[in-house]
């Protein structure tokens, strides 16, 4: 087969690492990809925006299959636009219709499926700039601290968490009617806080039939202890630890079950991963939020864990055949460590060269930001390398992350010295 991954990141750069190990896969493309992606498959100069300019590609290279890394082209209905056009429609997308996206594009279109389908959720309301002051009232009406979303896409820096009540009506004030975020804070929605831990639940479905991929936990804040500014992503775990054998029950009984028969219930095409984002309430599972698409670092723990053909999964997605595909996970404590440029996730530089690449062992450096310049690998981004290792257990695995993180430089450079401080 010939296949066209779209993104450009460390998820990307997982995916396609193992897809090419798929005796499925003869051919695959990366658009637009990164230095790491450049390595092991076709890196192609296509704005994955730009449908029209996708469908000539896919067309000219006789395209067997598009997998979907982010979800801007979700959101923005890649699936539909192959799905009505006549010359494409036999080409499978991996990833869901433009309703089934909203279940990231919009809180509030989230907020209300798990409302309708009784999965537990946070209790909410959603406001606009006309109801700006409801909203500041529905605060007083909650106890701290307070959690505001803005309800579009805001590439994962929406959301504010506040202790004190006369900031968070600044604060909504300033995403409503001064659009602190954008567009994508024309509409607000204010959650009740949950206190406990946070875990990924990954679930790859053909619309029928859905498999429950590894859970895994990332550490989103930028300083150690868990502290500063909240990032992409600066580590995550596979699995995690404290998803014993009852809370994955739960988690697939009262969460993944009516997710998967509610799309089904309401008309929504769905071909593709959801990742939940969950909360461990003292022993109770209850969803923070949707995302359509793999989550990146966990991507990098996660999609090294399957055994199974990945590429066999997604030709399963596509022919709704995804009951009849064994899914063999490997046992061992996978964990990845995010080095990033110095700066993020405010201002940074980009364009330094990155050296020490080659001596890495018994790791997988996934590329995140990164490009080739010159025949050099420099960085292109934020998030710049994530360095994945396996162990028998989690500190076996942390340590071989960082002594290869220590073989690599580039100005500026940095990371966290505390992945997987509150495993053990």
């Amino acid at each position: 087969m010939t296949i066209l991954l779209l993104g450009s990141g460390g998820r990307e750069h997982a995916l396609a690492w193992k897809m090419i190990q798929s005796s499925k896969c003869s051919k695959l493309f990366v658009a637009p990809g990164n230095a790491g992606t450049a390595q092991i498959a076709l890196n192609v100069a296509l704005n994955i925006l730009d449908f029209d300019a996708l469908k000539t590609f896919a067309l000219q290279e006789k395209v067997d299959m598009v997998v979907v890394g982010p979800e801007d082209p979700l959101v923005l209905g890649i699936y539909d636009f192959f799905q009505k056009d006549a010359a494409l429609n036999h080409i499978p997308v991996i990833g869901p219709s433009k309703v089934g996206a909203q279940l990231e594009g919009s809180k509030e279109f989230a907020k209300e499926f798990l409302i309708k389908h009784k999965i537990p959720t946070a209790a909410y309301d959603s406001f606009t700039k006309e109801t700006v002051e409801k909203g500041c009232y529905f605060l007083e009406t909650l106890q701290p601290p307070y959690v505001l979303k803005a309800d579009g896409l805001a590439a994962g820096k929406g959301v504010l968490i506040i202790q004190d009540l006369e900031e968070a009506k600044t604060e909504l004030r300033n995403m409503l009617v001064h659009a602190k975020f954008g567009d994508a804070s024309a509409k607000v929605v204010i959650e009740e806080f949950l206190d406990g831990i946070e875990l990924s639940c990954f679930v790859l479905t053909d619309g029928k039939n859905y498999k429950i991929l590894p859970t895994a936990k990332d550490y989103k804040r930028i300083g150690e202890g868990d502290t500063g500014l909240n990032t992409g992503g600066m580590g995550a775990v596979s699995p995690v630890p404290f998803a014993d054998a009852v809370l994955l029950e739960k988690i697939e009984t009262r969460i993944v079950k009516p997710t998967i028969a509610g799309l089904q219930q309401d008309g929504i095409e769905y071909k593709g991963f959801v990742f939940i984002g969950l909360i461990n309430v003292k022993g109770e599972p209850i969803v923070i939020e949707y995302n359509v698409r793999m989550g990146d670092p966990e991507t990098e723990v996660v999609i090294p864990r399957l055994k199974t053909d990945l590429v066999e999964l997604f030709q399963a997605v596509g022919n709704q055949t995804l009951d009849q595909v064994a899914l063999e996970i490997d046992p061992r404590s996978a964990t990845t460590i995010m080095v990033v440029s110095g700066g993020y996730p405010e201002d940074y530089d980009k364009g330094y060269e990155i050296s020490g690449l080659e001596n890495i062992q018994d790791s997988i450096a996934f590329h995140a930001g990164t490009k080739l310049e010159n025949g050099k690998v420099v960085t292109n981004g934020g998030r710049v390398i994530a360095i994945t290792s396996f162990g028998e257990s989690f500190p076996e695995a942390i340590k071989k992350s960082y002594q290869n993180i220590d073989k690599l430089h580039f100005d500026k450079m940095y990371f966290r010295k505390d992945i997987g401080f509150d495993l053990f």
